[in-house]
């Protein structure tokens, strides 16, 4: 229920997760809009899991979000941007209180050193740990404008692809409020989104910084299964009714890619619903649980109805992941590829991550008035 789609499906239920799975998640996940999966990207796409159960999933090297440390970067404002969905808007200083709609834009704005300048967020973000402590001004289905102007908001960085509700930006910006709306289709897009949401808030070098050593970091692990078979892959988001894996083109079809798998996707680039036929027909040789965090488990697969003959089923390759950083574009999504990989590859070895230099970024709210206390929404 992560990945990021290219276009809505024109009917607004078609492909999605159904409502309870995505309720179920919507506190343990950043990655699914209100009328259709994202996902990572995304925003997988369409947030990642706001911390599930815990249990043995795979995490690769888990390591704090980076935190670049170049030269503070020049603040050349008054500004005009283009997001991601067309739209401008123009910041005439640095922004000072921002609020995040989106996991993934909150941990951009951490890694970037800019978290101290966070006035509020959604109620499923869950990193880094400061997050919780904020107010709430959005859950998955719904934004509180009005708390978000009583919170003197300067800049509202939102999840484009309709995964903050689309009226809530146009009235927002209608208060004249300033809003960036970012949607990562693709891992390129997930780097270009940092380096936008860098240039908004005066962070531009350490932006570029942190897109470049990610950039290494993924053609790295690119480069470590290029001459690796690459296993057909089905990486399962959801079957507790029907059965949710990605869509074409999909930002988690490009993760697999990378990983070292051969993706297996629905045949659509809107739908993220597969047919059991299908799927079978495919025949997966390795089946990835992005929903291990949520109870699914090998043995769970393995008594399912029709699923007995599929190659991972009779070889055993069903193996856990946790889909919060695998999904969730953001700095952490070095650690959600190099996992995949793994779990595609359990014999692979991977170098470990750099360990990133510098202080983490300072807590919410200074820099500005102070936070309001917390709220849940």
């Amino acid at each position: 229920m992560r990945p990021t789609i290219e276009t809505p499906p024109s009917d607004p239920n078609e492909g999605s997760l159904p409502v309870r799975a995505l309720a179920r998640r919507a506190a343990a996940a950043a990655r699914v809009g209100r009328r259709s999966i994202l996902p990572i990207l995304l925003a997988l796409v369409v947030a990642a899991c706001a911390g599930g159960p815990s249990g043995a999933v795979a995490t690769g090297n888990p390591t704090p979000a980076p935190t670049p440390t170049p030269s503070p970067s020049p603040t050349p404002f008054p500004m005009t941007l283009t997001d991601d969905e067309g739209g401008t808007l123009t910041l005439p200083a640095e922004p000072r209180h921002i609020v995040s709609l989106t996991p993934a834009t909150t941990e951009i704005l951490f890694a970037l050193g800019a978290g101290d300048r966070l006035v509020a967020t959604t109620d499923f973000d869950d990193y880094p740990p400061q997050v919780t402590t904020l107010p709430h001004v959005a859950t998955y289905s719904s934004v509180d404008v009005e708390k978000i102007v009583g919170l003197g908001a300067d800049l509202v960085i939102a999840g484009g692809n309709a995964f903050n509700n689309p009226d809530s930006v146009t009235q927002l910006r209608r208060l004249g409020i300033p809003v960036l709306v970012v949607y990562a289709a693709t891992v390129d897009g997930v780097l270009a989104d940092i380096e936008l949401v860098g240039a908004a808030v005066g962070r531009a070098t350490e932006a570029s910084a942190l897109a470049a050593d990610m950039r290494a970091q993924f053609e790295q692990v690119r480069s470590l299964t290029a001459s690796l078979p690459h296993p057909r892959t089905f990486y399962e988001l959801d079957a507790t009714k029907e059965i949710y894996g990605p869509a074409d083109d999909s930002f988690i079809a490009e993760m697999i890619t990378y990983a070292g798998g051969t993706p297996i996707t629905t045949g659509s680039r809107t739908a993220f619903n597969i047919s059991l036929e299908k799927l079978v027909a495919a025949n997966p040789e390795v089946i990835v649980l992005g929903d291990a965090n949520y109870g699914t488990t090998a043995d769970v697969v393995r008594s399912r109805p029709g699923w007995k003959s599929m190659a991972a089923v009779r070889s055993g390759a069903i193996r856990p992941i946790d889909d919060t950083v695998t999904t969730r574009p953001g700095p952490r999504l070095v650690e959600g590829l190099r996992a995949l990989a793994m779990a595609i590859h359990p014999d692979l070895v991977l170098p470990p991550l750099p360990v990133p230099s510098g202080a983490a970024s300072p807590a919410p709210a200074s820099g500005g008035s102070p936070a309001p206390s917390p709220s849940s929404t």
